[in-house]
């Protein structure tokens, strides 16, 4: 799945919701970003086998600016109306190719709200929502520019950019809207060849079009070159050094920019953690678990409330992953109406993917029971193809933001696909099924996507370290559906300054989510640059 968290509204359904979607969630369905460190007896340890995190850590880039690059380190950016009240936007240039700077721009759109005040400025807090493909601006506009704490806003200039290939940067486009219908709906728990093969050929028809779209750009939207474009518009802000707040895939980009600029890394907080050492497939596997997680806590609570159309008080967690399961496996047979405008019906891909949106936010749960009760009592597929049409970002015209298109060419690009054919998902569905009985198989399949990109990955597992950093504050949820509690202790680890910072809950990330304890905690960092201790837990 995705890891991106989005504070929006749209037609229905819980304002929570919205406000983690913009900023959480697509890891196996899209092919993944990183990896992580297994708990000992965790499925995903156990299925994990030989492979092993990886060793290597990422290098430091030189101190010293390159010369060829300092046309872009010395801009001057050109702010203008956005057309929002109180912000501003402006285009910032960086090269295409970082090492062949003379073969072309990429233009990455910025906006920023100023600081309010009173109180001293502090500079720049650049914030991305994450995904990979979330805009970071939409974010800004939404929710952090206005949603932040005041004291923070009022001291900091709140300051973001689309990443080079998402949103108002340039962005990747694969599918319209109609192909895009057609290609969230196909059957990911294939039965037989004749399915595999339409699988496959869905994969190979997106990437395709993303391929056509942008085949110069698709080889550079890596995150390392995402984290050098912050380095530029550190500069162009005239930061000496970045402070920054970066929620799920946003903590990869994050911590990669520690890693490559750590002596330019200020207060850093990384929401929601991901771990960037360990391969595709692995990350997926214990993402799948986490995915189980966050079901178990939320099947617990379903069967302690009269609506709850998968059980009673009387029903056991693993039951209610079974009752779901078998009407997920009636949606494969026969999919359900949902008075969709465009005819679409609920299938069993939609639904799935309607089911795992409400485990990014417990708040969320009772739009889920209502949507499971509408859908399995009364044949209404209606609200799970809205809360799955929200995690797909698809509008009301039937058109898609490029949110998936994003995500997938990061993705695929940051490293080697999971799967390389449907032979090795086979061999791997036991794994994930055990790690999710519910979501094991339609998560193994997805996570087969890559195999088909048009661009080779030029990214590998590796370390981050950044050493010689200050503090840097890395959050983690303990029942995170999207990234797992285990990855935030591990990068923690990881980075030679790290700060680890535990919610015990649900949801996906922390911070503004209604924690008095983190929120305090990460407002006091960001304010005072004192960083809460090693280990803090909040609840």
């Amino acid at each position: 799945m995705h890891t991106r968290r989005t504070h929006r509204r749209t037609r229905t359904g819980s304002t929570r919701l919205r406000a983690t979607l913009l900023a959480a969630a697509l890891l196996a369905t899209a092919c993944s970003a990183g990896g992580a460190s297994t708990s000992a007896g965790s499925p995903a340890a156990e299925a994990a086998g030989s492979t092993e995190a990886a060793t290597t850590a990422l290098t430091p880039l030189p101190k010293s600016t390159p010369s060829e690059l300092s046309p872009y380190y010395g801009q001057k950016l050109a702010w203008r109306d956005c057309g929002v009240p109180g912000f501003q936007c402006a285009t910032m240039k960086a090269p295409l190719d970082y090492a062949k700077p003379g073969n072309g721009d990429v233009r990455l759109a910025v906006a920023r709200k100023k600081a309010t005040g009173p109180g001293k400025r502090l500079g720049s807090l650049l914030v991305n929502p994450g995904g990979p493909g979330g805009s970071a601006i939409g974010y800004l506009q939404q929710y952090a520019g206005i949603g932040y704490p005041a004291k923070v806003r009022a001291q900091y200039d709140m300051v973001a950019v689309d990443p080079r290939g998402v949103a108002r940067s340039e962005p990747v486009e694969c599918l319209d809207g109609r192909r895009m219908d057609a290609y969230t709906r196909t059957d990911v728990t294939p039965d037989d060849a004749g399915e595999t093969d339409e699988l496959v050929d869905a994969y190979k028809e997106f990437a395709e079009g993303c391929g056509a779209d942008a085949p110069k750009l698709l080889r550079h939207v890596s995150t390392v070159e995402a984290a050098r474009d912050m380095d530029v518009l550190r500069a162009v802000l005239g930061d000496e050094k970045l402070t920054y707040v970066g929620a799920s895939y946003g903590t990869f980009l994050g911590a990669t920019y520690a890693g490559l600029f750590p002596d330019r890394t200020g207060r850093l907080v990384l929401d929601g953690a991901m771990d960037p050492s360990l391969p595709a497939r692995r990350m997926n596997l214990e993402q799948t678990e986490g995915f189980e997680t966050a079901f178990q806590s939320f099947a617990k609570d379903c069967v302690k409330q009269s609506d709850c159309p998968l059980g009673d008080k009387g029903t056991a967690p693993e039951q209610v992953g079974k009752n779901l399961k078998s009407f997920f496996d009636a949606l494969d047979a026969k999919p359900l109406p949902a008075g969709d405008a465009d005819g679409r019906k609920l299938t069993e891909s939609l639904a799935t993917t309607g089911v795992i949106a409400a485990m990014y936010d417990e708040g969320a749960w009772p739009q889920l029971r209502e949507s499971l009760t509408s859908a399995m009592k009364e044949n209404d597929g209606a609200g799970l193809l809205i809360l799955s049409d929200s995690y797909y970002e698809r509008e009301a015209d039937g058109g898609y933001s490029n949110l998936m298109f994003a995500n997938a060419a990061v993705n695929c690009l940051d490293l080697p696909a999971a799967f390389s054919s449907p032979d090795e998902v086979r061999e791997a569905l036991p794994d994930f099924e055990k790690a999710s009985p519910v979501f094991g198989e339609g998560l193994a399949w997805s996570s087969l996507n890559c195999a088909y990109w048009p661009v080779k990955p030029t990214g590998e597992p590796h370390r981050i370290e950044a050493a010689g950093a200050t503090p840097i504050v890395v959050v983690g949820t303990t029942r995170d559906p999207a990234t797992p509690y285990r990855w935030a202790e591990a990068l923690s680890d990881q980075l030679s300054t790290g700060h680890l910072l535990t919610y015990e809950g649900d949801g996906h990330t922390a911070y503004g989510r209604g924690s008095a304890c983190i929120d305090s905690a990460i407002n006091t960092y960001l304010l005072s640059g004192t960083a809460p201790d090693d280990g803090k837990r909040c609840s």
